[in-house]
């Protein structure tokens, strides 16, 4: 009787445990919410990376099973309030070969990503290596064709680069790279590019998008809050790299980063609206 109750018990424990933990961020506490937020994140990732493991290993390396992924981890936005709007949608959606560069602040934008991907459709990213040893999130990204670099190594993961972008290009699907290189985690302004993402693009001759984030006003890093909120994904146009060679590349960066903190710029007024209107909601 007592191993039977034992199974009965897990049988219980394990959905239950479940449903805990995604119901977590729905608490009205904003500083609880603040690390169940991240943490149900984190937990609902790894789950469905472990539940879509068998499947993926059907047809390794395959782009199309990111957009899988992203599917379902999309679904967990609406739990923890974010509401994603995309802006110029038109222009990811064309058939092509691109180099996607986006700002970076925090690890829900992979979130946004996954919400934008149907969209999209073939795509895929740049990570650093030591993702790649994050289990089970790192090797279901391996398996879904996620390009792993050594930042250490700068040859050898341009090297890597060039030849994902090349068969990329060829199969007409879009590279994802955050040309900051790391998490902007002040947000006032975007961090200066690395010449990566553009001297890939130069090689291949693909077009650059440049889309931005708009900042996380609803969540507090310094006082550990977390609310509910609205972000903006701004697609802007494609800037060509036909006739470019490598001699380009600081022009073509700067470009970029100017476009894009001129968009970073205008995104911040807006979303400032938002949190006045927000504040001045709960005060009523």
């Amino acid at each position: 009787m007592g191993f039977l109750d034992d199974m009965m018990c897990c049988e219980y424990l394990i959905p239950m445990t479940l449903i805990i933990v995604i119901g977590l961020p729905l608490v009205p506490n904003k500083k609880l919410r603040y690390y169940t937020c991240y943490i149900c994140y984190i937990s609902v990732t790894s789950l469905i990376c472990t539940m879509l493991l068998p499947m993926v290993l059907l047809r390794p390396r395959d782009i199309v099973n990111l957009k899988i992924a992203g599917k379902l981890i999309g679904y967990f936005t609406k739990i923890l309030g974010i509401e994603w709007e995309l802006r110029g949608g038109d222009v990811l959606k064309k058939d092509r070969g691109a180099i996607i560069v986006a700002n970076h602040q925090s690890i829900l934008d992979i979130m946004g990503m996954f919400n934008i991907w149907d969209v999209m459709d073939k795509c895929t990213a740049v990570a650093k290596k030591e993702l790649l040893y994050f289990a089970p999130f790192g090797p279901m990204a391996w398996l879904g064709g996620l390009v792993f670099i050594d930042r250490v190594d700068p040859k050898s993961a341009n090297n890597k680069l060039k030849a994902a972008a090349h068969l990329l290009h060829s199969k007409k699907a879009k590279l994802w790279l955050f040309p900051e290189g790391t998490r902007n985690k002040k947000g006032k302004v975007l961090l200066p590019f690395k010449k990566g993402a553009f001297r890939v693009a130069i090689c291949t001759q693909a077009p650059i998008i440049p889309i931005v984030y708009s900042p996380y006003y609803f969540i507090d890093s310094v006082n550990k809050t977390f609310s509910e909120g609205k972000m903006v994904i701004s697609v802007l146009e494609p800037i060509p790299t036909e006739g470019l060679t490598l001699d380009d590349i600081d022009s073509l960066k700067e470009k970029t980063y100017k476009l894009m903190s001129i968009e970073y710029e205008k995104l911040h007024k807006e979303i400032k609206s938002l949190q006045h209107a927000d504040v001045n909601k709960n005060n009523t």
